[in-house]
């Protein structure tokens, strides 16, 4: 089976994230019609802190597998790689299992500081039983990520990828399916139903496990070259491996638990802020929270969705060139990555807080008191989380660790430290106190990118200039496109949350959003260079764009 490159396994991976993000984004329609809002409340208790002990379970070992293997692979280390990889996932199943046991007997004490004295919404004990839930699926979660460590290591980006559409519609069945007859055929009650839900994430894993396993055998995947072990792969001890693992995965975990902390700064805080200084009701402030981190979240990933391939593609391919000293593949990579997340994220997102209302009412059938208001802004969070993912995985295929940790952790404390007071601070100056945490975290990730780009900089003489130069044409093409969006929505209005009129608009928007933004940046030649000649001879051969 052939490897893919960086720009293949780019758009292949990109394609089927894609595909598992529709499947994941449509599913919240009926969910959200079974649960309702304190359900999706009490499922975003689950996930943001299975989150950080899922980081732990795995200890960093996906990525960290991918690095390693790909820096064998390049050395022509057949049988190391292979090595590397059983190590790896008898670790990973290790502490997965431990972190099962930690987060299963710690859910009342986890709960406790997320519900406090908080009353009227979802009690502590329904936050428990939630979390204990979750606590089944790390271990069968780690267990895959291993598996897609070691694929996307080798540079076999199709088949990681469509395991996770397969995870994704195996979830999502069992979610919905699973959350309607408990809830109205068995009348078991909301917690139970989002219990059951929560549970999806473990059938998922399994069922994606099996398949990669399946197709690892068929495909003879896992000895790909049938060589002798080499007298230098011999001196590569099992104990040196561990070591390796060890060093390489801490960089990742390290990085990983900040990122996820994000979610729980926001479960500690937002509920009891708004609730206790800005007057919200205990419902309000629940939805507000369920809104950041479930409703407008799965929203939100059409823009993140579309940024994940990168991650799965550049991390092999950049460490492959780092180990053959192609500095200027590396300096050309960086750039290409930062081109085309500008080039995705900013006008989709753009157009979705233009669009929230529609979209919100179209995917959730009405607009709730704060839905569209708290989306319409969180979704330029996007922006900004697509770039700080990426280029923190760029930090770590250069090894740039000590640099990775600064980043990561300094605007971590930053938003943790203005959370609140931003929420007070939008309050106070009728900004709405509800877009406090979306700010916080946006402040936060903005010093991250910013620490790390001057650091790639000074380190790799890496010029920004003509990645500044598309962004610069991709924001002028994204002003053509909110005139545009802006005209459309004097002219169509969407009254009394019509869910129709809401898919027809949005559909209608989106075409025509896109086709401008296309033929604009066509125009400018944006695409012919960020995305190259050669993708472009093989997808409209007769196209001739400008250089």
């Amino acid at each position: 089976m052939r490897r893919d490159n960086f720009l293949k396994g780019t758009f292949v991976a990109t394609f089927y994230i894609i595909i598992g993000k529709i499947i994941g984004i449509l599913y919240v329609i009926p969910f959200h019609a079974i649960i309702g809002e304190k359900g999706g409340a009490l499922y975003s208790y689950a996930y943001s802190t299975y989150d950080i002990f899922l980081t732990l379970s795995t200890i960093g070992i996906p990525l960290a597998i991918s690095k390693i293997v790909s820096e064998y692979n390049t050395l022509g280390f057949y049988n190391v790689q292979n090595r590397v990889f059983c190590l790896a996932r008898n670790i990973t199943v290790s502490m997965a299992f431990l972190c099962t046991i930690i987060l299963f007997a710690c859910a009342p004490i986890i709960s406790y500081y997320m519900i406090k004295d908080v009353k009227g919404g979802n009690t502590q004990q329904d936050v428990t039983f939630v979390l204990r839930i979750s606590s089944a699926a790390l271990l069968f979660v780690a267990i895959l990520g291993s598996m897609r460590g070691y694929l996307q290591g080798n540079r076999y980006i199709s088949i990681s990828s469509k395991s996770q559409v397969l995870e994704q519609i195996t979830r999502v069945s069992f979610v919905i399916l699973g959350s309607y007859i408990v809830n109205n055929f068995l009348n078991l009650g909301i917690t139970q139903a989002v219990g059951t839900a929560v549970f999806g994430a473990t059938v998922g894993a399994i069922v994606s496990a099996l398949y990669l396993k399946t197709k690892i055998s068929k495909e003879n995947l896992f000895t790909p070259q049938k060589y002798e072990e080499t007298k230098k792969e011999k001196n590569i001890t099992n104990q040196f491996l561990i070591r390796k693992l060890i060093f390489t995965c801490l960089p990742f975990i390290i990085v990983s638990m900040v990122d996820s902390s994000y979610s729980l700064v926001n479960s500690l805080t937002v509920v009891t802020t708004l609730n206790k200084e800005c007057g919200f009701s205990t419902e309000d402030a629940e939805s507000v929270f369920g809104i950041i981190t479930t409703w407008g979240l799965k929203l939100n990933s059409i823009v993140t969705s579309l940024a994940g391939g990168i991650t799965i593609s550049i991390l092999p391919n950049l460490t492959k060139d780092l180990i053959s000293k192609n500095f200027d593949k590396v300096k050309e990579k960086i750039n290409k990555t930062l081109q085309i997340l500008a080039f995705v994220t900013i006008p989709i997102a753009t157009g979705l807080s233009l669009l929230a209302n529609p979209v919100w009412i179209g995917f959730y059938g009405k607009d709730s008191k704060f839905g569209s208001l708290v989306f319409g802004f969180s979704v330029f969070v996007t922006i900004f989380s697509s770039f700080e993912l990426n280029i923190s995985i760029i930090m770590q295929s250069l090894n740039k660790f000590k640099t990775a940790y600064l980043a990561a952790i300094s605007g971590l404390i930053l938003n943790a430290v203005m959370n609140i007071p931003l929420m007070i601070l939008f309050d106070k100056f009728g900004l709405g106190a509800h877009n406090g945490p979306s700010f916080s975290t946006m402040l936060g990730l903005s010093l991250s990118i910013l620490i790390n780009l001057f650091s790639i900089k000074k380190s790799y003489k890496v010029s920004y200039k003509k990645t500044l130069k598309e962004i610069t044409l991709c924001l002028v093409s994204t002003f053509v496109v909110v005139l545009t969006i802006l005209c459309f929505k004097s002219i169509m209005r969407v009254e009394n949350n019509d869910r129709f009129t809401s898919i027809l608009m949005v559909i209608f928007c989106a075409i025509v959003s896109a086709f401008i933004y296309l033929a604009i940046t066509f125009k400018f030649g944006v695409i012919y260079r960020v995305f190259g000649k050669e993708i472009f001879k093989k997808v409209m051969p007769m196209l001739k764009l400008k250089k």
